[in-house]
């Protein structure tokens, strides 16, 4: 049985997911986090489906032992291929969300007709966003591209400077991203440079509307807990955050994604 007052639960494959954990609790400040970074083990987009699977069945486990009401797949490639097995394995002790089905959600909702999706290659190679919108809306185009350089820029904290201007230019100058009339961020790391996607576009006088996961995301859930009477009232206890390795650059780099300060805690899940 799940009650208003368990907490939220989150993972991603590094910190990255952080922006969705901050875009949760500024709708819902009364909720507590446990996130777990698997940050041994990243980027997942490089690795196999059976792979992530099995890293999203590890920390899945962690999670349900903590009694979360709620667990957020809170990365792209993680979503594209565990998503169904992680709902499976919860039951009825968790709801699980991803952060692709309220993006597809959104595109549709919006009626957009030419749309472009940036992310990892493990993302853009499983085709998760095609299928998903094809299968509501078989007339929509969809363009994709893998941008590889875009995670570790961000995680090395080049943000907003020249180094990112050039990379995003390059990858934004793609013939695949032409045309388009809504970009999506496929990568919960991405809102962090979505200002500077966007002052592309308008220097150039183009109009492309930039949809970052995590603010669709947390509507998307706050709405779902309204929905379930699972809302907190009150906090209770801190937000906890864990990582699989630790290193003083991801407590550095975590200051990026996350408003208030994290105190990441190393734990053993994988032997």
């Amino acid at each position: 049985m799940r009650t208003a007052s368990q907490a939220i639960g989150l993972f991603d494959s590094g910190i990255g997911g952080l922006t969705v954990a901050n875009a949760i609790l500024g709708q819902l400040p009364n909720e507590s986090l446990i996130y777990f970074g698997d940050t041994a083990h990243l980027p997942y987009g490089d690795k196999s489906a059976d792979t992530i699977r099995y890293f999203t069945k590890t920390i899945g486990t962690f999670l349900l032992s903590k009694e979360c009401k709620i667990i957020v797949i809170a990365c792209n490639t993680a979503s594209s291929v565990a998503y169904d097995m992680l709902v499976e394995m919860a039951g009825d002790s968790a709801y699980v969300f991803n952060v692709i089905d309220p993006v597809v959600e959104e595109i549709i909702q919006k009626g957009y007709k030419k749309v472009g999706v940036i992310g990892t290659l493990g993302t853009v190679q499983s085709n998760v966003y095609q299928n998903k919108i094809h299968h509501l809306d078989s007339s929509v185009e969809v363009h994709q591209l893998a941008t590889p350089l875009l995670v570790p820029m961000i995680e090395s904290g080049f943000v907003d400077g020249q180094i990112s201007h050039l990379v995003i230019e390059e990858y934004l100058r793609a013939p695949e991203l032409q045309d388009i009339e809504t970009l999506v961020l496929a990568c919960t790391h991405y809102p962090l440079i979505k200002p500077e996607i966007e002052d592309f576009y308008h220097q150039r006088g183009r109009q492309v509307n930039v949809l970052a996961t995590n603010e669709i995301v947390a509507t998307h859930i706050r709405n779902f807990m309204i929905v379930h009477d699972l809302i907190n009232m009150e906090k209770k206890g801190r937000d906890t955050f864990y990582v699989s390795d630790y290193t003083t650059s991801f407590e550095k780099t975590t200051k990026l994604f996350y408003k208030e300060s994290v105190n990441l805690v190393q734990i053993p899940l994988f032997k």
